[in-house]
């Protein structure tokens, strides 16, 4: 029966109906489910599209944008309208309630393998298993030669037979535990490190609180994030630590995404299907050319009978592909191998791309032919070192002008200012244009470089320990202080300012920075090119915007 009073319900909210749900009812929802497609498309079934998505350009089958169409009394809704029209009506109707489900990962204790922490457990004659007395705390591991599994699948522990059959008629648990079970809780062992009788005293504890920042990736965060909150929680709850949480902040970093090559092949029934190419073969154009598909061929039994244009297309001497950007994955024939990288352009080259890429948070494509531009950087700053023809040093210890202080403290700020924000990309980006403008002026200073070096080890230390050590230093850079921005070297002398008049520039003007508005008017006045344009003109006024523009109506 019918629940709606003779409205048909749309396929896609039987769900929501049943209060049992996958009993009596099918979902189905081939035009906006990835996996219902597959399913249509494989059986022929015919797909009813019911999201107009015409008025959002670019939204994909996985977003809730749209109006709903071919859903009955949902029609012209929103979908998330549609969504909370179709709940509140079940609830009003009594034939379903709301419900939140939280999915949760079995914690799987126990490995069979050598390291990691070994249960404090030993088993009596009849297999009753007992705690170790805290006196014989912490169990450690014995010393072993071979980690493979031992005889009958039991752990590599049970070859330390001396050590499992401890004494007559007991026997060690042999099984370990796992990674997550030392790393839920080791932050609160820095706190009190050397402290023999507990795993942190109760002053150190609440001397250091909880950590600061945590670190991790979406995926990590699901695993260490997780258990490392229950057992902190579970050990507020026992009065042994003062915070409820462990951490302040979280930041998740984006993950670094893979262009895959898709070659699109015509299978004997003449279907299309779709193949990945792994992209050492892939050219700059996103192509592959006839010679290094042959190399595929021999390498990949997928492509050994396929012809270039009769099974693929064919664009002169070479196959187009599709590009598509998407996780990194062997099975995807996308991953970038990073010691071909650091082989080719070096390990800081590596790392300030990476950086580079866009903010931290954000998913970013991968993209070989951008490395250049970070390569270009450093050779750059290596040039304001030594001669870019012969070789020859080029640091002097002339005084700096305060132009180049300039340069230099702009760019201190920027850096220190953006690391507080955790903005890399834009850091590397400040050093870009410091070096560009560093070499504009040509500038070797030894006081300038050796400020800018101090900057740059956080984030190339192999490039700046080399340039440390060439600027004369025995230390290493690592234990330079860090540079201190002088805001002293930022105050301007003067002020360039374009002169408008009725808001068209005529000129442009370097005048003092401490002027004031009406010595700001008269000045652009008197100016020659000025008074020429203002020949046979009344003036109005002067529009002055101090440190910025002065506009004259006429």
């Amino acid at each position: 029966m019918n629940p709606f009073n003779g409205e048909r319900i749309p396929i896609w909210m039987a769900e929501y109906v049943l209060k049992d749900y996958g009993t009596g009812a099918i979902m189905a929802v081939p035009a906006d489910d990835e996996r219902d497609m597959r399913f249509a498309k494989k059986f022929n079934l015919p797909i009813v599209e019911i999201i107009d998505k015409s008025m959002y350009p670019g939204a994909t089958i996985e977003d809730k944008l749209g109006k709903m169409i071919n859903s009955d009394f949902l029609n012209g809704m929103e979908v998330n309208d549609a969504i909370e029209e179709i709940l509140q009506r079940i609830e009003t109707m009594g034939i379903g309630v709301r419900k939140i489900n939280f999915r949760l990962r079995d914690a799987i204790y126990s490995r069979q393998r050598y390291w990691g922490e070994p249960f404090p457990i030993a088993y009596d004659a009849d297999g009753v298993a007992h705690p170790l007395p805290i006196e014989e705390l912490p169990l450690e591991l014995p010393e072993l030669d071979d980690f493979k599994p031992a005889s009958g699948a039991k752990s590599p522990l049970a070859r330390a037979e001396n050590w499992v059959n401890f004494q007559e008629g007991w026997h060690r648990e042999t099984d370990t535990m796992p990674g997550f079970a030392g790393s839920s809780w080791y932050f609160l062992r820095y706190m009190d490190a050397k402290n023999d009788t507990e795993f942190a005293s109760q002053k150190a504890l609440n001397y250091w609180q909880d950590v600061d920042l945590y670190v991790g990736g979406t995926e990590h965060a699901v695993g260490h994030l997780m258990y490392s909150r229950f057992w902190h929680k579970f050990l507020y709850d026992k009065g042994l630590v003062p915070t409820k949480e462990p951490y302040k902040k979280l930041l998740n970093q984006g993950m670094i995404q893979g262009k895959s090559a898709i070659m699109e092949v015509k299978n004997e029934a003449g279907k299309t299907m779709e193949l990945y190419v792994p992209v050492k073969f892939v050219n700059d154009d996103w192509q592959i050319s006839l010679t290094s598909f042959a190399e595929l061929q021999k390498s990949d039994s997928r492509f050994e009978n396929v012809q270039p244009g009769v099974n693929t297309a064919l664009v002169g001497e070479a196959i187009p592909l599709l590009l598509r950007v998407e996780k990194m994955s062997k099975s995807l024939h996308n991953v970038v191998n990073p010691d071909e990288m650091v082989e080719r352009h070096g390990a800081d080259c590596f790392r300030m791309y990476e950086m580079f890429l866009g903010p931290i948070e954000q998913a970013k494509p991968w993209d070989t032919k951008g490395i250049n531009g970070v390569s270009g950087f450093l050779r750059k700053l290596w040039m304001l070192f030594f001669d870019e023809n012969n070789g020859k040093p080029l640091v002097n210890d002339a005084e700096p002008t305060k132009e180049e202080w300039k340069i230099l403290h702009t760019c201190i700020k920027k850096v220190t200012d953006d690391i507080e924000r955790f903005s890399f990309n834009t850091c590397v980006s400040s050093f870009m244009i410091c070096v560009n403008e560093l070499r504009s002026a040509n500038c070797s200073k030894r006081a300038v470089l050796d400020e800018l070096v101090r900057l740059l080890a956080p984030f190339a230390p192999f490039t700046a320990e080399e340039l440390w050590h060439q600027l004369g230093h025995d230390t290493t850079v690592c234990e330079a202080p860090y540079p201190v921005f002088n805001p002293a070297y930022l105050v301007q002398d003067s002020i360039p300012y374009p002169v408008s008049i009725n808001g068209k520039k005529r000129d442009l003007v370097e005048l003092p920075a401490g002027l004031s508005v009406p010595e700001l008017e008269k000045a652009a006045l008197e100016l020659e090119r000025v008074q020429k344009w203002l020949e046979g003109q009344t003036v109005k006024k002067v529009i002055v915007v101090p440190g910025r523009m002065i506009n004259i109506v006429v």
